[in-house]
């Protein structure tokens, strides 16, 4: 016991020391950060506080695991590539700090899961899960892609997390000691020094970072720590295949996986990226709420504690009621996501149909597109030419279409189209009209056509159409109608062409070719 507590005390104290060092050093060398539109901060802070858990960490861990009572059998043989992978996501974070525009996502990414597969590939696997005495889960092959989302997944989960002072430190200091009882109560002397080791870096570094803050962690401290946390509790699992062994961390980590997740659902829904930023995360929401900093943070703090309070029960209960107790303990957590706005199953329901709407339109909208497309292929005369861009306008639903024409004997006319039943449904205020410049084949002037059309519900849809049309006019253009005939296309007289034949669609105009 009186290592642990020098552990935890040496890990402490060197973050505290290693923590003002880190913020001098990146503030006279211009590692700051500048806040944007998405912070809540308003002046430029050092970011690279992570070094300081880092170095704190490493030191006592490297250190401690070579005295005689801790190394041997109760080291585990994949410890080593652990603190390797761990080093390696660290350098990777500290890159992005540094550089001016930062790593691209998906940089990072294949780093963290290149990291992963290290681990995976030296054994630090979720090979097993029993979840009571009769029923043990044996996950093969499956347990390679369910480690890497394991771990890639909770390291990109505390990452995102990090909003607020002192945030994505505490929760992950509930982690650390969430699985440092669990190793000690399994005999996993090498882990818990690892997690006591973590934990008094992270102590350390709070002390700077907690409201107010002097010093963020950046993505170098914040991957750093999903990283560890994730592997450990992986490694912790393979010494012990019981359900706690992964529940314990996963509900310590409730907040920033389910805010994850809920981020994820929600940009899918919108139809954004799953990887883009936005400013809707948990604890968004309660500062927008009317919560300071500080009151959002603890209320976190809190939720955190609760959850992971109840799952440390799961250790003492029969193996038949730890699966119901994790699921006890997720329900404040979901409660507190429900009452914040995150989750909403009306709202998803809306945006579920909304999309699928949308994408179903979308595929009507392509199919009118594309035959459409033909016509205008089969076009070698301008009346074939607006024939087809009839065609294409009846297809598309718009409500007319109008082009003003110059004869040759310089008198004006118009040829104009109307949707049958004209726009007497529709209301002027949703009108969409769109000019699209035309090349004259004969002076090479612009001519001007003009489409209406109303959105009906969503002017998406509507600008998709008119976009989908405007391709067809640009592609198809009327200069180029000569050159089509004298490639052996066939002219306007051959009626035997399906494609060609006139029909009454709309009411377009006839007139003498231009």
């Amino acid at each position: 016991m009186s290592i642990y507590l020098l552990v935890y005390i040496g890990s402490l104290v060197l973050a505290l020391v290693m923590t003002p060092v880190v913020t001098r050093l990146s503030r006279r060398f211009g590692i700051v950060h500048t806040p944007g539109v998405r912070h809540i901060h308003t002046q430029p802070m050092s970011h690279v506080g992570g070094v300081a858990i880092f170095l704190a960490m490493m030191s006592i861990t490297i250190a401690v695991l070579y005295f005689p009572n801790i190394r041997g059998a109760d080291r585990p043989a994949g410890l080593n590539i652990l603190l390797s992978a761990a080093c390696f996501v660290f350098l990777t974070g500290l890159v992005d700090d540094i550089k001016s525009k930062g790593l691209r996502a998906r940089v990072k990414f294949v780093a963290q899961i290149a990291a992963a597969l290290m681990l995976c590939a030296a054994g630090i696997r979720i090979e097993s899960v029993v979840v009571i005495d009769s029923m043990t889960l044996n996950l093969g092959w499956l347990s390679w892609p369910l480690t890497l989302l394991w771990i890639v997944g909770i390291t990109n989960a505390v990452n995102l997390i990090d909003g607020l002072d002192g945030l994505a430190a505490g929760i992950s200091a509930v982690a650390c000691g969430v699985i440092a009882v669990f190793a000690a109560s399994q005999g996993q002397a090498a882990l818990v020094v690892l997690m006591l080791a973590l934990l008094g870096s992270i102590c350390g570094f709070l002390f700077f970072n907690f409201n107010p803050a002097s010093i963020f962690m950046g993505d170098c401290g914040s991957m750093f720590l999903g990283f560890t946390i994730a592997s450990a509790s992986v490694l912790c699992s393979t010494q012990s295949a019981t359900l706690s062994s992964l529940a314990l961390p996963a509900l310590a980590l409730g907040i920033p996986i389910l805010d994850t997740l809920f981020s994820m659902l929600r940009r899918f829904l919108e139809r954004r990226s799953i990887f883009s930023a936005d400013r809707s995360h948990f604890h968004h929401r309660l500062i927008d709420a009317g919560f300071t900093q500080r009151r959002a943070v603890l209320a976190i703090y809190g939720l955190t504690l609760l959850a992971a309070g109840i799952g440390m029960f799961m250790m003492v209960v029969p193996k038949a009621y730890a699966l119901l107790l994790s699921f006890v303990a997720l329900l404040p957590l979901l409660a507190a996501f429900r009452a914040a706005g995150s989750i909403r199953l009306k709202d998803v329901k809306a945006a579920l149909q909304k999309r699928y709407g949308l994408f179903h339109q979308e595929h009507e909208d392509r199919k009118s597109f594309e035959d459409a497309a033909l016509y205008f292929r089969r076009a070698t005369t301008f009346d074939q030419w607006w024939l087809a861009a009839s065609t294409a306008a009846d297809k598309m639903d718009f409500l007319t279409m109008e082009l003003p024409l110059i004869n040759r004997d310089g008198t004006a006319r118009a040829l104009t189209w109307q949707h049958n039943g004209g726009n007497s449904h529709f209301g002027r205020e949703g009108l969409i009209q769109v000019h699209l410049p035309v090349r004259d084949r004969r002076g090479g002037s612009s001519l001007s056509l003009r489409i209406e059309v109303h959105k009906n519900g969503s002017l998406e849809a509507a600008g998709r159409r008119v976009a989908l049309f405007t391709r067809l006019i640009e592609e198809h253009d009327i200069v180029n109608l000569s050159a089509r005939r004298r490639e052996g296309q066939p002219a306007e007289g051959n009626r035997n062409d399906p494609l060609l034949v006139r029909y009454d669609i709309g009411r377009p105009s006839a007139g003498p070719e231009q």
